[in-house]
C-alpha cells in the first residue's frame, strides 16, 4: 500500500508531465480512500481562498482525505501565504496535491513551495528537456514502453514531430502498439509509423473557424492541447490560413471570377473548391474581424493584455465565437 506525503507540488512547463502525474496521484488516491475522499478543485474553485476554506473544512469522510488544487501558477505570494496556514493546519489523515503548469510569466509563488517544504511535504519538477538532450531522453523513454531506439531514429523521430516531449511521447506509445515488446525501432519504422499529427489537426482547426464549425473547432483544439500543443505556435497555422482567406476573399469582391481564383491556390484541387466554397460563405470584413480576434488571443495566450489566458474552457469559448 503507497504512503502518502501531508502536501505535493507538482510543477514545471513539461504540460504533458505534469498532467500524467496528476492523473497518476488521482488514481491511487480513489484507490486509496474512493472518489468520495478525493476534492478536486480547479478553475475559478481553485481561487486562493476558496482552497483555504476547504482545507479547513471538517468532513465525515472516513480515512485519508485528498485535496487536489490545479493551476496554482496563477497564484501570487500573498495568495500562497493565505493558503500556508491553512495548510499549515491540516491533520495527518490530509494530503494536498498542488498542480501548476508553468509558462512565460505563469510561475508558482516562492511562499507556495515554502509552504510545502514547511508541511513536510515534496516538491517535484517536471522541466523540459534541452533539444540536443531530446534523443538520449526519447530512446529513455522507449526502454520504459519495452522498445530499443537508437541514436539515429531516435533523431529522425525528433525532427518529424518536433521538440514538444508530450508528443514525443505520444508517438513512442503509438510504436509500441504497432512493434511488438522488444522490437528494435528503425528508420522505416518511424518514418512510417510517425504521423505528422499535430500540423494536419492545425490545418483542421484554422478550417473549421473558416468554415464557421465552432464545435469541430473546438474539437481540433482539445485534440491537439492534449498532445501538448501550445496555444501561440498552432496560431502561426491558424492565421495564415485566415490571411490566406482574406486574400481570396479581396479578390472575389474586386470582381474576380472564382474558378481563376481556385485555379491560382496552391492546394489539391478538392481542397481547393472546399476552401473557396468556405470563403464565398464569408465576407473580407468578417474576416478582418476574424484575424484581429485571433490576434488578441495570441496577446492573452502569451501574458498580455487585459487577462491571461489559462484554461481551455476560456480558449474553447473564444474559438466558439470566432467560428460564430
Amino acid at each position: 500500500m503507497p504512503t502518502f506525503k501531508p502536501a505535493y507540488l507538482i510543477t514545471g512547463e513539461d504540460h504533458g508531465r505534469v498532467a500524467e502525474r496528476r492523473a497518476k496521484l488521482r488514481e491511487l488516491a480513489e484507490r486509496e480512500s474512493g472518489t468520495g475522499g478525493v476534492e478536486v478543485l480547479e478553475g475559478d474553485a481553485a481561487a486562493p481562498d476558496l482552497v483555504a476554506a476547504a482545507l479547513m473544512a471538517m468532513t465525515f469522510a472516513i480515512g485519508r482525505r485528498f485535496v487536489i488544487v490545479d493551476g496554482v501558477e496563477r497564484w501570487k505570494d500573498a495568495d500562497a501565504e493565505a493558503v500556508a496556514a491553512a495548510l499549515a493546519g491540516t491533520g495527518d489523515d490530509m494530503t494536498v496535491a498542488f498542480f501548476a503548469r508553468e509558462e512565460g510569466r505563469a510561475k508558482v509563488p516562492a511562499a507556495l513551495l515554502a509552504a510545502v517544504e514547511q508541511a513536510g511535504g515534496d516538491v517535484r519538477a517536471e522541466r523540459t528537456i534541452k533539444p540536443w538532450e531530446l534523443p538520449k531522453w526519447a530512446s529513455a523513454r522507449a526502454r520504459e514502453l519495452g522498445l530499443d531506439l537508437a541514436p539515429g531514429p531516435a533523431r529522425a523521430l525528433v525532427r518529424l514531430v518536433g521538440e514538444r516531449q508530450q508528443r514525443i511521447v505520444r508517438e513512442l506509445e503509438k510504436l509500441a502498439l504497432y512493434l511488438p515488446s522488444g522490437a528494435q525501432v528503425s528508420l522505416e519504422d518511424v518514418e512510417q509509423l510517425g504521423a505528422r499529427s499535430a500540423e494536419r489537426r492545425a490545418w483542421t482547426l484554422a478550417d473549421a473557424l473558416l468554415a464557421g464549425d465552432g464545435a469541430a473547432a473546438a474539437r481540433a483544439w482539445l485534440e491537439l492541447r492534449d498532445q501538448g500543443e501550445r496555444l501561440p505556435g498552432l496560431l502561426y497555422v491558424v492565421l495564415r490560413r485566415l490571411r490566406d482567406a482574406l486574400a481570396v476573399a479581396v479578390r472575389l469582391d474586386a470582381g474576380e471570377a472564382p474558378a481563376a481564383v481556385r485555379r491560382g491556390l496552391r492546394m489539391p484541387p478538392k481542397a481547393a473548391e472546399r476552401f473557396l466554397a468556405d470563403v464565398q460563405k464569408t465576407d473580407a470584413d468578417r474576416l478582418r474581424r476574424a484575424i484581429a480576434a485571433l490576434a488578441d488571443l495570441e496577446l492573452a495566450s502569451r501574458g498580455g493584455g487585459p487577462g491571461v489566458l489559462a484554461e481551455d474552457t476560456r480558449t474553447v469559448e473564444l474559438i466558439g465565437a470566432l467560428a460564430r
